[in-house]
């Protein structure tokens, strides 16, 4: 009985404040502050898995891609894992994701995590050469990130990442860091987990430098770029396995989102598990303006003592092309 009244003691501490954030931070979030963040590309779902399951993977702990979810979840793991992913987003943009989760046993567990979204150099255009000058620019966005997750009982788990990130555009840069802050949680009842994320939180971010501009008398004068905030997003979600059987395994999950920049959303995911090696997936995404199904698939196999598990999921948006995500992970 104390150890449960210590148990939620700590969720109840740890998740107040991120619940202060959420809603002291974060006023009158809405649909009119959508494109006032920076660094957007962190809020492009990573892994195949999550992605399946329509991002409803903070309480969700599958492979190193939970490095990008919820730094707690990391300490949940039941073996070290080293996680490829790769996304075809819209408009020949392309995303890579590479996570690494190593146990220290005694100490806890580190991950390591970093991505790029990037793709093929631009040719150059102006008013007078339309066509093109036949110049290049050059366009990406990166982070790296450093995460330490502690397992302080055999029910809660508690992690956080530092990472740096940084976005390029023909040769104007930007970056700053951001913090990640984690909790998980097994309720005890059969396979309910209870999961809490902050993620992307930090100061505004704003490129160096200074730019010309033209005012209205036609003269020109020295300005400051403005700074705008990280795509900081406050994440709650349960999952449970809902019916299991050596043979079988059905798993859902839910999860509320709360973005800096757009209004707070919901994301439900199915799982069906087919002899431990085959996974069916599908999630649908409540309040969100383009995208709303997503599916996707994934096959486990154990070679010469080493899982090796590949996933796909399939994006679909109303008014851009489809997406296709693919992840290679391996866990030993």
């Amino acid at each position: 009985m104390k150890k449960t009244v210590y148990l939620l003691l700590i969720t109840t501490c740890l998740i107040a404040p991120l619940t202060a954030f959420s809603q002291n931070l974060f006023p009158l979030l809405g649909g009119q502050r959508i494109g006032t963040a920076a660094a957007t590309f962190l809020k492009i779902d990573v892994g195949a898995e999550a992605t399946a399951m329509a991002g409803a993977s903070v309480a969700m702990a599958s492979d190193a891609t939970t490095l990008y979810w919820n730094p707690a979840a990391a300490a949940q793991l039941p073996g070290n894992y080293l996680t490829l992913s790769h996304i075809e987003w819209p408009v020949d943009i392309q995303y890579e994701y590479l996570g690494y989760v190593h146990h220290i046993p005694k100490l806890g567990t580190i991950g390591i995590s970093m991505g790029m979204l990037h793709m093929a150099d631009m040719e150059v255009t102006t008013e007078y050469h339309p066509t093109g000058t036949g110049e290049y620019f050059r366009y990406n966005d990166t982070f790296a990130a450093l995460t330490y997750a502690l397992k302080m009982t055999n029910r809660f788990s508690f992690g956080a990442s530092v990472k740096y990130v940084e976005e390029y555009l023909a040769g104007l840069r930007m970056g700053g860091w951001m913090i990640d802050l984690g909790t998980f949680y097994w309720t005890g009842f059969k396979s309910l987990r209870f999961a809490v994320s902050l993620v992307n939180f930090g100061p505004d971010l704003k490129p160096g430098g200074s730019y010309m501009n033209r005012t209205r008398e036609g003269g020109l004068t020295e300005e400051k770029y403005e700074a705008f905030s990280p795509p900081t997003t406050f994440r709650v979600g349960a999952a449970m396995d809902a019916y299991s059987t050596e043979r079988y395994t059905i798993t859902t999950s839910f999860q509320i989102n709360h973005p800096v920049d757009n209004a707070e959303n919901a994301v439900l995911g199915l799982d069906v598990g087919l002899l431990s090696m085959l996974h069916l997936r599908a999630g649908y995404r409540i309040n969100y303006d383009d995208e709303k199904f997503t599916l996707g698939a994934g096959f486990d196999y154990n070679v010469i003592g080493t899982d090796v598990v590949l996933d796909y999921a399939f994006k679909d948006f109303d008014h851009l092309s489809s997406t296709h995500q693919f992840t290679l992970g391996f866990q030993f």
